[in-house]
């Protein structure tokens, strides 16, 4: 509790940390749209083959005399006739008066730009034999955010959260621009690939400074605000996304503003208890007294000192000397549960939640309306969440959202095809218990390691739900197998997951660990806890016996 201490003597939740928590909180709002932005900017409109360039479209029904028709009468989006076809309907709309031979359309495509003026989808093809790369778009941005999440997890451990957050709204700022004036596809994929890198730095040291700046009794309330504001953010996507359609105006839209993040990010301060973890005890001095300043506790901050500080530290001066490495997840066994357990829980619930979300005009609704009614269902779901985290604890939560969340799911894959007002409802309901778990395990995760390898373990936490959220569009593939396949896939996971957190301690009302030893402690305090409550039973129980045979 020595640090804590230290934060509450230099204003506890004052106006340092109000500031600095709005400050790092503010940019998620576009990170939200950054994460499901191609369900924009890739949209795929209503499109069919373009006629060769001779032919004089002016002419009625000359347009038609080149589209073969489905069978339900509309035209066929891939392929055209070898020649216009004209003569006697016949009864599925097709008119021909010859062999009716088709062939790709070599021409182009002629598209809908009635909802859509312009995509990435439109402006280089990506549809027929072409529509795979659509997906490969999104997911090499999603191999970025796992990269990121393995390498500035890893440097915020070596270097401090502010210097790589700064880095991050830079490189998110720079990659996010040059995105919207990508002149062909590659390059605009590795600009995506690089704002995935980046935004993943930003998402997990945002959640680290916040709850190392905080008192024990206000994590739970900065890890359900950063919660709201990420769902705030897909609000904000819809509304800009319809208000600027065009697919570069958009992109550019919601990467400049990181060009003012980075400026204002030189003013946050490191977090002292990295600063203390790492061994640095002048720069911790220096952090505590400038935040007690700034909370009107000069005072107090007169009061610390070098030699107070090696007091109230001096377990983490001695046991938390350096940084551990990646490999001690593995190698120690308190943390190895650890890991494993939360890998799973990290998986879980990216993979159902992005088999959800990206996949907005499946539902056969708006999709503006679609991702309105994603963001809204987070709101109540989040509070229900955060009620249940400070109430019940995080192990409870974090096990009900995942449960809830893979039951509807799997309830949904046996709903029948025509009832699209239940399939939307359980599929709305089931993302809103995925926002919740994600909410949780954020916190959770940050809680639950020790601060000279919590960003370590926050990225590679990151890292397995950026393998879920790769996984994942792989997964729908299954529907050409049997349409309800993917969602059985999707609801089994976090069903199954569930179970992992019983293996996890309760982190309520319990001080941050510091260094890997805290977290030996915590399991033995455990053990030795059950041990005397089985002690104290044995007497109780004989004193029963002894009742019940007078």
């Amino acid at each position: 509790m020595a640090f804590n201490d230290l934060l509450l003597q230099v204003g506890g939740a004052g106006r340092f940390q109000q500031i600095q928590v709005t400050l790092v909180v503010l940019p998620l709002l576009l990170m939200a749209s950054h994460n499901t932005l191609q369900n924009f900017t890739a949209a795929v409109p209503t499109h069919h083959c373009r006629p060769p360039a001779d032919t004089n479209l002016s002419k009625d029904g000359e347009l038609d005399a080149w589209l073969p028709r489905d069978g339900q009468g509309r035209p066929e989006s891939c392929l055209r006739f070898t020649s216009p076809q004209r003569g006697p309907p016949f009864p599925n709309g097709t008119e021909t008066n010859g062999t009716g031979a088709t062939e790709p359309c070599t021409h182009g495509w002629i598209y809908d730009n009635s909802t859509f003026p312009s995509t990435i989808v439109m402006e280089w093809d990506l549809v027929c034999s072409r529509r795979a790369l659509r997906q490969l778009a999104q997911s090499l941005y999603m191999v970025g955010v796992l990269l990121g999440a393995m390498i500035f997890g890893h440097l915020a451990d070596r270097l401090g959260r502010r210097k790589v957050l700064i880095l991050n709204y830079l490189q998110t700022a720079v990659s996010g621009t040059c995105a919207a004036f990508a002149p062909n596809f590659p390059v605009y994929c590795a600009f995506r690939l690089l704002s995935g890198m980046s935004l993943a730095g930003i998402s997990l040291n945002c959640m680290t400074l916040n709850v190392e700046w905080m008192p024990i009794h206000t994590r739970a309330c900065v890890g359900t605000l950063i919660g709201y504001v990420y769902s705030l953010g897909q609000f904000l996507l819809a509304g800009v996304a319809y208000a600027v359609p065009h697919w570069r105006y958009l992109q550019l839209l919601v990467s400049v503003p990181f060009f003012a993040f980075f400026i204002y990010s030189w003013f946050f301060i490191e977090s002292a208890r990295w600063y203390s973890s790492s061994g640095r005890l002048d720069l911790t001095l220096k952090a505590l007294q400038r935040v007690a300043w700034i909370n009107g506790k000069q005072e107090e901050g007169a009061s610390l000192s070098m030699e107070v500080l090696r007091a109230s530290l001096q377990k983490e001066l001695t046991l938390g000397k350096g940084q551990a490495s990646a490999t001690e997840l593995l190698r120690c066994p308190a943390l190895r549960r650890l890991f494993l357990c939360l890998s799973m829980l990290w998986f879980a619930t990216s993979f159902a939640y992005y088999g959800l979300v990206m996949d907005l005009q499946g539902f056969g609704v708006s999709i503006y309306l679609i991702q309105v009614i994603f963001g809204a269902v987070d709101l109540p779901a989040k509070l229900v969440g955060f009620l249940v985290i400070n109430s019940m604890g995080r192990r409870p939560a974090q096990m009900a959202s995942l449960l809830l969340a893979g039951t509807c799911i799997l309830i949904n894959g046996v709903v029948p095809q025509d009832q699209s007002i239940v399939r939307t409802s359980l599929a709305v309901l089931g993302k809103g218990c995925l926002a919740a778990s994600f909410n949780c395990i954020f916190l959770y995760t940050g809680e639950l390691y020790p601060t000279m390898i919590r960003q370590t373990g926050l990225g590679m936490g990151s890292t397995l739900a950026r393998v879920g959220s790769i996984v994942s569009p792989l997964v729908s593939m299954a529907a050409e197998i049997y349409p309800s396949v993917p969602l059985f896939i999707y609801g089994a996971v976090p069903v199954a997951a569930s179970a992992a957190t019983a293996l996890l301690p309760e982190t309520l009302g319990q001080p941050l660990p510091d260094t890997v030893q805290d977290v030996e402690n915590r399991r033995r305090g455990k053990r030795r806890q059950r041990r005397q409550e089985q002690k104290q039973m044995v007497p109780l129980q004989a004193s029963a016996q002894a009742k019940d045979g007078l």
